[in-house]
């Protein structure tokens, strides 16, 4: 389908850029023309100045403001797609419900621990995968600043898989696809075959399998790469006419796309293997294999990558870990 043909539905794509270049591009804002005349927002982008100003400008390119917009609906809890929901509503003058699915609810709502609260556990948890201190120090300022691009929200609403939507000219249906996130949301619209994927599935860019631990830092919560291929194949079987992803232009075939993206990640496993045969190695060294060139500021995402792999070759039953001093050693196992 053409951009003319979702514009005909009432679907308009507003690219909001992003200071991350692993994202994929800018992140989409999606505005979709509701019933009565106002308009819901799929996602509502960053919350930097420039993300806000981008937001605004492509909805007066419409003929809109915020005034318009009477519901928003988060695919997800990452700073890129909240960011400035708050911002809109306070240039709008009245708040409006926000949804997001309860597995992500603690990512955007106000009265959730946020990033100074969570961040101890994750640094125990990084110094587990053998992050040595110097590296962890300098992790923690370039993570934390990129929490000053979102602003956390008062009050948000359940999502809940299954639910349909009705806009003024189609309905869809919400999917839950967990794996980059819990509580990842898609939008399914069937009658069309278009398939709103937010980070679900990106055309150029393999979504990062980000470590996730429990409210206390409880670690195997959730295992993000091993629930993002049963996503995946749950979406392969869908008949999706057009995806309309979280980043980048709207793209089809995504059945070729998903196919890809499990070659990639059999490779990157079979990689790992490979180096496990030379010995034991903490996740901190396996990462460092994996991606020799990346920045220190992007070791997070690196390690959430390679510890995901690994998970995925430990429930295989090819990879083992064992606790060695504090620190973990995976190892081929037997």
């Amino acid at each position: 389908m053409t951009d003319a043909g979702l514009a005909a539905l009432g679907i308009h794509r507003i690219p909001v850029p992003v200071p991350f270049p692993q994202a994929g591009g800018p992140v989409n804002v999606y505005a979709l023309e509701d019933e009565g005349g106002g308009l819901c927002l799929w996602d509502s982008g960053l919350g930097s100045p420039e993300g806000i100003a981008a937001v605004l400008d492509g909805l007066a390119a419409l003929g809109r403001s915020p005034a318009d917009v009477r519901r928003i609906y988060l695919s997800h809890g990452h700073v890129d797609h909240y960011g400035a929901a708050l911002a809109l509503m306070e240039r709008r003058g009245a708040p409006v419900p926000v949804h997001v699915h309860p597995a992500d609810h603690a990512k955007v709502a106000a009265s959730a621990p946020g990033w100074r609260e969570q961040a101890p556990h994750y640094a125990a948890h990084l110094a587990r995968l053998g992050v040595p201190p110097d590296v962890l120090a300098a992790l923690a300022r370039e993570v934390g600043a990129g929490f000053t691009l979102a602003r956390r929200l008062p009050e948000v609403r359940a999502a809940l898989p299954g639910e349909r939507l009705s806009f003024a000219r189609f309905e869809a249906e919400l999917v839950h696809m967990p794996g980059h996130t819990p509580g990842l949301l898609c939008l399914w619209d069937a009658a069309h075959g278009l398939f709103f994927s937010a980070d679900h599935l990106l055309e150029k860019v393999s979504p990062n399998p980000i470590i996730e631990l429990g409210p206390n830092g409880e670690e195997g919560a959730f295992h993000p790469l091993l629930r993002y291929v049963e996503s995946l194949a749950r979406l392969r079987a869908l008949p999706v006419e057009r995806v309309l992803p979280g980043h980048g232009p709207p793209f089809g075939d995504h059945r070729a796309v998903i196919d890809g993206l499990v070659a990639f990640y059999g490779k990157r496993q079979a990689r790992i293997l490979a180096l496990l045969a030379g010995g034991p190695r903490t996740g901190y060294e396996i990462t460092r294999d994996l991606f020799p060139r990346a920045r220190e500021g992007d070791l997070f995402l690196t390690v959430s990558e390679a510890v995901a792999n690994l998970e995925v070759l430990e429930a295989r039953g090819a990879v083992a870990r064992a606790e060695e001093g504090g620190v973990y050693r995976f190892r081929l196992s037997g």
